[in-house]
Protein backbone atom coordinates (compact mmCIF):
# COMPACT_ATOMS: atom_id res chain seq x y z
CA UNK A 1 0.00 0.00 0.00
CA UNK A 2 2.71 2.07 0.90
CA UNK A 3 4.92 1.59 -1.94
CA UNK A 4 1.34 2.15 -4.30
CA UNK A 5 1.53 5.42 -2.44
CA UNK A 6 4.25 6.94 -3.48
CA UNK A 7 4.95 4.62 -7.02
CA UNK A 8 5.06 7.69 -9.05
CA UNK A 9 7.76 9.48 -7.07
CA UNK A 10 11.16 8.45 -8.74
CA UNK A 11 10.00 9.06 -12.43
CA UNK A 12 8.26 12.32 -11.31
CA UNK A 13 11.73 13.53 -9.97
CA UNK A 14 13.97 12.28 -13.36
CA UNK A 15 11.30 14.54 -15.28
CA UNK A 16 11.46 17.55 -12.90
CA UNK A 17 15.54 17.04 -12.86
CA UNK A 18 15.26 17.40 -16.95
CA UNK A 19 12.78 19.95 -17.29
CA UNK A 20 13.64 22.73 -14.42
CA UNK A 21 16.53 23.46 -15.26
CA UNK A 22 15.62 23.98 -19.12
CA UNK A 23 12.87 26.01 -18.00
CA UNK A 24 14.88 28.53 -15.85
CA UNK A 25 17.53 28.34 -18.16
CA UNK A 26 15.49 29.97 -20.72
CA UNK A 27 13.89 32.40 -18.52
CA UNK A 28 17.22 33.69 -17.46
CA UNK A 29 18.68 34.28 -21.38
CA UNK A 30 15.28 35.91 -22.03
CA UNK A 31 14.54 37.29 -25.85
CA UNK A 32 14.41 34.76 -28.39
CA UNK A 33 15.21 32.22 -26.35
CA UNK A 34 11.86 32.78 -23.99
CA UNK A 35 9.53 33.50 -26.74
CA UNK A 36 10.60 30.20 -28.11
CA UNK A 37 9.94 28.07 -24.89
CA UNK A 38 6.50 29.79 -24.63
CA UNK A 39 5.86 29.16 -27.77
CA UNK A 40 6.47 25.69 -27.48
CA UNK A 41 4.58 25.83 -24.65
CA UNK A 42 1.58 27.20 -25.84
CA UNK A 43 1.42 25.05 -29.13
CA UNK A 44 1.62 21.92 -27.00
CA UNK A 45 -1.17 23.51 -24.64
CA UNK A 46 -3.28 24.06 -27.73
CA UNK A 47 -2.66 20.56 -29.02
CA UNK A 48 -3.55 18.47 -26.25
CA UNK A 49 -7.16 20.77 -25.49
CA UNK A 50 -7.79 20.36 -29.19
CA UNK A 51 -7.18 16.36 -28.76
CA UNK A 52 -9.87 16.20 -26.21
CA UNK A 53 -12.26 19.04 -26.67
CA UNK A 54 -12.34 19.12 -30.96
CA UNK A 55 -10.77 15.75 -31.71
CA UNK A 56 -9.70 15.53 -35.19
CA UNK A 57 -11.26 19.08 -36.30
CA UNK A 58 -8.73 21.20 -37.88
CA UNK A 59 -10.49 24.63 -37.89
CA UNK A 60 -10.01 24.42 -34.12
CA UNK A 61 -6.85 23.27 -34.07
CA UNK A 62 -5.71 25.94 -36.28
CA UNK A 63 -7.23 28.33 -34.47
CA UNK A 64 -5.98 27.31 -30.97
CA UNK A 65 -2.42 27.44 -32.60
CA UNK A 66 -2.80 30.45 -33.67
CA UNK A 67 -3.80 31.83 -30.30
CA UNK A 68 -0.64 30.25 -28.60
CA UNK A 69 1.43 32.21 -31.49
CA UNK A 70 -0.47 35.72 -31.13
CA UNK A 71 0.11 34.91 -27.03
CA UNK A 72 3.86 34.26 -27.58
CA UNK A 73 5.37 36.47 -30.51
CA UNK A 74 2.35 39.19 -30.94
CA UNK A 75 3.05 41.27 -27.84
CA UNK A 76 6.42 42.45 -28.74
CA UNK A 77 5.21 43.02 -32.96
CA UNK A 78 2.11 45.53 -31.74
CA UNK A 79 1.50 45.45 -28.21
CA UNK A 80 0.05 43.80 -25.55
CA UNK A 81 -3.37 45.42 -26.09
CA UNK A 82 -4.14 44.36 -30.16
CA UNK A 83 -2.40 40.72 -28.86
CA UNK A 84 -5.41 40.96 -26.41
CA UNK A 85 -8.02 41.70 -29.10
CA UNK A 86 -6.37 39.43 -31.48
CA UNK A 87 -7.24 36.14 -28.95
CA UNK A 88 -10.34 37.66 -28.31
CA UNK A 89 -11.29 37.95 -31.58
CA UNK A 90 -10.04 34.37 -32.32
CA UNK A 91 -12.14 32.70 -29.18
CA UNK A 92 -15.31 34.63 -30.87
CA UNK A 93 -14.57 32.91 -34.18
CA UNK A 94 -13.96 29.35 -32.34
CA UNK A 95 -16.85 29.75 -30.28
CA UNK A 96 -18.84 30.74 -33.50
CA UNK A 97 -17.50 27.64 -34.96
CA UNK A 98 -18.32 25.15 -31.84
CA UNK A 99 -21.98 26.29 -31.54
CA UNK A 100 -22.35 25.96 -35.74
CA UNK A 101 -21.15 22.37 -35.66
CA UNK A 102 -23.23 21.65 -32.42
CA UNK A 103 -25.78 23.93 -30.76
CA UNK A 104 -25.49 22.02 -27.92
CA UNK A 105 -21.92 22.16 -27.65
CA UNK A 106 -20.31 21.75 -23.90
CA UNK A 107 -18.90 24.68 -22.19
CA UNK A 108 -15.51 23.17 -22.55
CA UNK A 109 -16.10 24.54 -26.40
CA UNK A 110 -15.68 28.28 -25.18
CA UNK A 111 -12.38 28.28 -23.13
CA UNK A 112 -9.90 27.23 -24.94
CA UNK A 113 -8.49 29.87 -26.78
CA UNK A 114 -8.29 31.59 -23.35
CA UNK A 115 -6.87 28.70 -22.04
CA UNK A 116 -3.66 28.66 -24.54
CA UNK A 117 -3.48 32.56 -25.40
CA UNK A 118 -3.92 34.36 -22.46
CA UNK A 119 -0.95 32.56 -20.07
CA UNK A 120 1.23 33.25 -22.71
CA UNK A 121 0.58 36.61 -22.86
CA UNK A 122 0.86 36.82 -19.43
CA UNK A 123 4.85 35.30 -19.56
CA UNK A 124 5.76 37.45 -21.87
CA UNK A 125 4.39 40.31 -20.47
CA UNK A 126 6.22 39.69 -17.43
CA UNK A 127 9.61 38.43 -19.10
CA UNK A 128 9.68 42.13 -20.77
CA UNK A 129 10.83 43.96 -17.90
CA UNK A 130 14.49 44.16 -18.09
CA UNK A 131 14.50 44.79 -14.21
CA UNK A 132 12.38 42.77 -12.92
CA UNK A 133 11.10 40.30 -15.79
CA UNK A 134 13.26 37.61 -14.58
CA UNK A 135 12.90 37.67 -10.83
CA UNK A 136 9.08 37.50 -11.34
CA UNK A 137 9.14 34.67 -13.62
CA UNK A 138 11.17 32.82 -11.32
CA UNK A 139 9.13 33.69 -8.06
CA UNK A 140 6.43 32.24 -9.91
CA UNK A 141 7.91 29.12 -11.52
CA UNK A 142 8.92 28.82 -7.23
CA UNK A 143 5.44 29.46 -5.81
CA UNK A 144 4.22 27.17 -8.40
CA UNK A 145 6.31 24.28 -8.06
CA UNK A 146 6.65 24.86 -4.28
CA UNK A 147 2.58 25.01 -4.21
CA UNK A 148 3.01 21.29 -6.56
CA UNK A 149 5.47 19.63 -4.43
CA UNK A 150 4.18 20.45 -0.47
CA UNK A 151 0.70 19.19 -1.88
CA UNK A 152 1.71 16.58 -3.11
CA UNK A 153 3.94 15.61 -0.06
CA UNK A 154 1.02 17.09 2.69
CA UNK A 155 -1.56 15.29 0.93
CA UNK A 156 0.26 12.06 0.94
CA UNK A 157 2.02 12.05 4.48
CA UNK A 158 -1.64 13.47 6.28
CA UNK A 159 -4.09 12.49 4.29
CA UNK A 160 -7.79 13.67 5.72
CA UNK A 161 -10.71 14.66 4.37
CA UNK A 162 -10.98 15.34 0.49
CA UNK A 163 -11.09 18.60 -1.32
CA UNK A 164 -13.34 17.91 -4.06
CA UNK A 165 -13.40 13.97 -4.34
CA UNK A 166 -15.91 14.38 -7.61
CA UNK A 167 -13.15 16.08 -9.43
CA UNK A 168 -10.25 14.38 -7.90
CA UNK A 169 -10.40 12.04 -5.70
CA UNK A 170 -6.55 12.46 -4.62
CA UNK A 171 -6.73 16.28 -3.30
CA UNK A 172 -7.10 16.78 0.45
CA UNK A 173 -7.50 19.75 2.63
CA UNK A 174 -3.91 18.67 4.36
CA UNK A 175 -2.40 19.07 0.49
CA UNK A 176 -4.44 22.64 0.32
CA UNK A 177 -2.91 23.32 3.32
CA UNK A 178 0.75 22.23 2.40
CA UNK A 179 0.72 24.08 -0.83
CA UNK A 180 -0.21 27.32 0.88
CA UNK A 181 2.74 27.10 3.67
CA UNK A 182 4.88 25.73 1.23
CA UNK A 183 4.57 28.55 -1.20
CA UNK A 184 4.41 31.60 1.04
CA UNK A 185 7.86 30.04 2.76
CA UNK A 186 9.47 29.87 -0.43
CA UNK A 187 8.18 33.29 -0.72
CA UNK A 188 10.01 34.43 2.15
CA UNK A 189 13.07 32.86 1.92
CA UNK A 190 13.65 34.41 -2.18
CA UNK A 191 12.39 37.74 -1.02
CA UNK A 192 14.89 37.35 1.55
CA UNK A 193 17.80 36.17 -0.60
CA UNK A 194 16.82 38.68 -3.51
CA UNK A 195 16.73 42.00 -0.57
CA UNK A 196 12.99 42.34 -2.16
CA UNK A 197 10.74 45.03 -0.01
CA UNK A 198 7.08 43.75 0.97
CA UNK A 199 8.54 40.08 2.36
CA UNK A 200 5.22 39.30 3.91
CA UNK A 201 3.06 40.55 1.53
CA UNK A 202 4.89 38.74 -1.03
CA UNK A 203 4.56 35.85 1.14
CA UNK A 204 0.89 36.35 1.51
CA UNK A 205 0.43 36.77 -2.03
CA UNK A 206 2.29 33.35 -2.62
CA UNK A 207 -0.03 32.08 -0.25
CA UNK A 208 -3.28 33.09 -2.40
CA UNK A 209 -1.42 31.88 -5.73
CA UNK A 210 -1.04 28.62 -4.31
CA UNK A 211 -4.93 28.54 -3.90
CA UNK A 212 -5.45 29.76 -7.34
CA UNK A 213 -2.47 26.94 -8.39
CA UNK A 214 -4.75 24.16 -6.88
CA UNK A 215 -7.59 25.98 -8.42
CA UNK A 216 -6.05 25.51 -12.28
CA UNK A 217 -5.24 21.87 -11.13
CA UNK A 218 -9.22 21.03 -10.12
CA UNK A 219 -10.20 23.10 -13.28
CA UNK A 220 -7.93 20.44 -15.69
CA UNK A 221 -9.14 17.24 -13.43
CA UNK A 222 -12.66 18.88 -14.20
CA UNK A 223 -11.70 18.95 -18.31
CA UNK A 224 -10.22 15.33 -18.16
CA UNK A 225 -13.01 14.15 -16.07
CA UNK A 226 -15.50 15.38 -18.80
CA UNK A 227 -13.60 13.86 -21.79
CA UNK A 228 -13.05 10.59 -20.38
CA UNK A 229 -9.25 10.87 -19.99
CA UNK A 230 -6.80 9.82 -17.32
CA UNK A 231 -3.93 12.57 -18.84
CA UNK A 232 -3.90 15.43 -20.92
CA UNK A 233 -1.37 13.51 -22.90
CA UNK A 234 1.77 11.08 -22.53
CA UNK A 235 4.58 13.14 -23.04
CA UNK A 236 5.78 14.04 -19.65
CA UNK A 237 6.88 10.53 -17.76
CA UNK A 238 5.01 10.63 -14.80
CA UNK A 239 3.37 13.56 -15.25
CA UNK A 240 1.12 12.92 -18.33
CA UNK A 241 0.94 15.48 -20.47
CA UNK A 242 2.34 19.25 -20.69
CA UNK A 243 -1.73 20.43 -19.45
CA UNK A 244 -0.89 17.99 -16.64
CA UNK A 245 2.16 19.42 -15.98
CA UNK A 246 1.19 23.80 -15.90
CA UNK A 247 -2.08 23.39 -14.98
CA UNK A 248 -1.71 25.56 -11.97
CA UNK A 249 1.01 27.80 -13.46
CA UNK A 250 -1.52 28.41 -16.63
CA UNK A 251 -4.10 30.32 -13.73
CA UNK A 252 -1.33 31.82 -11.63
CA UNK A 253 0.86 33.16 -14.71
CA UNK A 254 -2.44 34.56 -15.50
CA UNK A 255 -3.19 36.05 -11.99
CA UNK A 256 -0.15 37.10 -11.63
CA UNK A 257 0.11 39.66 -14.49
CA UNK A 258 -2.99 40.75 -13.69
CA UNK A 259 -2.07 41.68 -10.03
CA UNK A 260 1.10 43.45 -11.46
CA UNK A 261 -0.60 45.22 -13.93
CA UNK A 262 -3.06 46.57 -11.45
CA UNK A 263 -1.06 47.69 -8.62
CA UNK A 264 1.91 49.03 -11.18
CA UNK A 265 -0.91 50.66 -13.02
CA UNK A 266 0.06 49.72 -16.63
CA UNK A 267 1.90 47.13 -18.33
CA UNK A 268 5.23 47.16 -15.95
CA UNK A 269 3.72 43.43 -14.34
CA UNK A 270 7.00 42.36 -13.48
CA UNK A 271 7.57 45.68 -11.02
CA UNK A 272 3.72 45.62 -9.75
CA UNK A 273 4.14 41.96 -9.04
CA UNK A 274 7.66 41.95 -6.88
CA UNK A 275 7.54 45.59 -5.88
CA UNK A 276 5.28 46.16 -2.53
Amino acid sequence: MTSAKWGDLGVRTASALVLIPAVIACAWFGGIWFKAFVLLLAGLIAHEWTSMVHPKNLVQYALHMGAALCGAVLPDMVGIGIALLVILGLALVSIFMARKEDPDADKWSYFGIFYVGLPALALILLRGDAHYGFAAILWIFLVVWSADILAYFAGRIIGGPKLAPVISPKKTWAGLGGAVAGSALVSFIFACVTQLNGIWTLAILAGVLAVVEQAGDLFESSLKRFHGVKDSGRLIPGHGGVIDRVDGLIAVVVAAALIGVFHEQGANAARGLLRW
